[in-house]
């Protein structure tokens, strides 16, 4: 059974918010513990980030792995301050939600992953998706023992599960996952997945993407809106939940600026942020 080696990285990171991120609502395998730490698992792989200071960040892994992986699932090499500097003026609303969100980053997360997720997502609070998500990984992932640790201690984790794991799946084993009427929907897509069904949808253009995914079944325009920008990374798409909902309607009049159209996903995950966080219309 695989192990991971452990190591320390010590790194000064701007505009960096690995708490923000973990309760933006884009990420179900990213969690703060008990001491403060953000825990995250992702690619097989499970790193541990805590705050060493004000923009200074501490992770379990090697320069290596922190390059070849990490500064890109974070987006690190994007310049998210210029999103921002896109704002207007007489934009308040945005400004403040912009200032409270600094440090969200668009992840750049795994296509299959994120279908999955955001399939099961549907009328389920995020404890609850965590939950199954959880339960889906253990019972289909492959365990991952952590350094020194034995297969009987509780130093492991799972991996997300591979297409041909879930689709070869029984379906009472998936409804055990709290799955609920879904079962059918994440079957469809892994049979999709692991059939090459869906290879190729990251070259098409953004509109054909969301009409693909809208085509599996159980994906409407929410959940292919969501898997398009966070699983994707078409920072152009901006998912309309019930707090953004309320935030078009009740403050830009029924839909989004134009002027924020190349970066409405960055948008989006400020506005959602600050309107979840203040309980906006609740």
């Amino acid at each position: 059974m695989p192990q991971i080696k452990s190591e320390r990285l010590k790194l000064r990171i701007e505009d960096f918010s690995p708490d923000a991120i973990a309760e933006s609502g884009q990420c179900f395998r990213m969690t703060g513990d008990s001491c403060g730490d953000i825990r995250l698992i992702a690619f097989g792989r499970q790193l541990t980030i805590q705050r060493a200071a004000e923009d200074t960040f501490i992770f379990n892994c090697s320069r290596e792995e922190f390059d070849s992986i990490w500064r890109g699932y974070f987006d690190l090499d994007t310049d998210y301050s210029s999103f921002r500097r896109q704002i207007k003026e007489d934009d308040s609303f945005l400004r403040r939600a912009a200032e409270f969100g600094t440090g969200i980053r668009i992840l750049r997360q795994e296509p299959f992953e994120m279908l999955i997720s955001f399939i099961i997502s549907q009328r389920k609070s995020i404890p609850a998706i965590r939950t199954s998500i959880e339960r889906l990984c253990e019972s289909f992932g492959e365990k991952k023992i952590l350094p020194g640790s034995g297969e009987r201690d509780a130093g492991c984790f799972y991996a997300f599960p591979k297409p041909e794991a879930l689709a070869a799946a029984d379906e009472r084993a998936l409804s055990a996952c709290g799955l609920g009427y879904r079962v059918s929907y994440v079957r469809e897509a892994a049979l999709k997945a692991a059939s090459g069904s869906l290879k190729g949808f990251d070259e098409l253009p953004t509109g054909e993407l969301i009409e693909a995914l809208m085509e599996l079944k159980g994906v409407g325009i929410k959940v292919a809106s969501c898997v398009a920008l966070f699983g994707y990374h078409r920072l152009e798409v901006a998912p309309v939940d019930v707090w953004m909902k309320r935030v078009i309607d009740g403050v830009y009049g029924g839909s989004l600026p134009e002027e924020y159209s190349d970066c409405a996903g960055v948008i989006q995950q400020y506005l959602f942020n600050y309107a979840r966080i203040t309980r906006l219309g609740a």
